[in-house]
């Protein structure tokens, strides 16, 4: 059976729907399963933890974490991105502050992320205030 293209789809049931509450039903039903659809069972997380150096200002960081948090508006291929400061209780941080979590869909996807251009001129920013670094990544089980 050939699958028909989402846009087309939802077209044809948009506008054969009598109403508009039904139009926003079948719609969001649409949607959804586009998304189920696209979203695979596992996902690789490229997680990096930073930590910075004594030096750099809390204007320093910020600057790095709103260009690292805009590395997704440049780069496709990212599909999740997250970040977070720690926040644990136990003191095993050894010096590693902020953590950065990406999703992709394919060690492809990740393949084209690493020597992006938007990604380089991000270890640019990066690069005078960072101290320590740990990356890990992991396909989800």
């Amino acid at each position: 059976m050939k699958k028909i293209p989402f846009y087309f789809l939802a077209l044809i049931l948009f506008s054969c729907s009598p109403n508009q509450e039904e139009k926003e039903v079948v719609t969001e039903t649409i949607i959804e399963e586009k998304i189920m659809e696209e979203t695979p069972d596992s996902v690789l997380r490229h997680v990096v933890l930073f930590g910075f150096k004594e030096s750099a200002t809390q204007e320093d960081i910020d600057k790095v974490v709103a260009a690292f948090e805009n590395l997704p508006n440049e780069i496709p291929e990212i599909k999740g991105f997250e970040w977070g400061t720690n926040n644990s209780p136990e003191g095993l941080n050894q010096g590693l502050t902020h953590a950065f979590t990406l999703t992709f869909y394919s060690e492809e996807d990740r393949a084209i992320y690493l020597p992006h251009p938007a990604h380089k001129a991000f270890g640019e920013v990066l690069g005078p205030h960072l101290d320590k670094v740990t990356v890990v990544d992991y396909w989800t089980k």
